[in-house]
């Protein structure tokens, strides 16, 4: 059976245009994702951390200005809850032309090209700049995303929100990603985050929603602070 992006993707409905992944397959209908104890909980933390952390984002948001040129923010279309796409924030990490630098480094570095190609991610990532190693290393430019929350856009925990171009690499387990909302820390992010390779990706996100619960939310938290002191699998 085809999968759900190839049959987007046959019908021509999946580009840079369309807005919704589950509207434009047809293959499942939408799943609403149930309203209640995990969106109060998502709603407080958001609005408790960007209240106790508001001297940090003024801190961190000056320090960009100072070394680079271009936005404090990096805005990237993401895939949501029900394929809704949205605007996932960041503060900026890289240089303004960094898609070119990219595609530069790439095209002539077969190591690095063969690891993008296996994570969608760089260890020695030239698009960075010196102050965005140090906030990817920390965790601290992805703190904006406590925004998205607050939008109702993301959650405190799900799965990592994932951009266009990675649908396929979900094959039918897409059905899964989509039925929730993507999350600032899960169970990718305490077991490997860089380290694990795509499959092993794919494999945490569907054992999330399977096993998802108030109780799993916590113990994923909890798990996520040392994780993020210690610096493990950051990149």
């Amino acid at each position: 059976m085809q999968d759900m992006s190839e049959l987007a993707i046959a019908s021509g409905q999946i580009d840079g245009d369309s807005t919704s992944l589950s509207t434009a397959t047809g293959a499942r209908p939408q799943v609403v994702e149930r309203i209640g104890t995990k969106r109060a909980f998502d709603v407080a933390a958001a609005i408790t951390g960007l209240t106790i952390l508001i001297v940090v984002f003024v801190l961190v948001a000056a320090c960009i200005k100072l070394s680079s040129r271009g936005p404090v923010l990096f805005r990237h279309s993401r895939i949501g809850l029900n394929g809704q796409r949205f605007d996932c924030l960041k503060f900026r990490t890289m240089h303004v032309d960094g898609h070119a630098v990219l595609e530069k480094h790439l095209a002539e570095n077969v190591c690095a090209r063969a690891e993008w190609e296996r994570t969608q991610k760089l260890r020695d990532d030239p698009r960075v700049t010196a102050l965005g190693k140090v906030l990817r290393k920390s965790s601290v430019d992805e703190l904006p995303q406590l925004i998205n929350i607050l939008r109702g856009e993301m959650s405190v925990v799900g799965p990592r929100p994932i951009v266009q171009a990675e649908i396929v690499r979900y094959g039918t387990h897409i059905h899964d990603y989509c039925s929730v909302r993507p999350g600032l820390t899960g169970l990718w992010q305490v077991s490997g985050r860089s380290d694990v390779d795509y499959a092993q990706r794919v494999a945490f996100d569907c054992e999330y929603v399977l096993r998802r619960s108030f109780l799993l939310d916590l113990a994923i938290i909890l798990r996520t602070l040392p994780v993020v002191f210690a610096a493990r699998g950051a990149c």
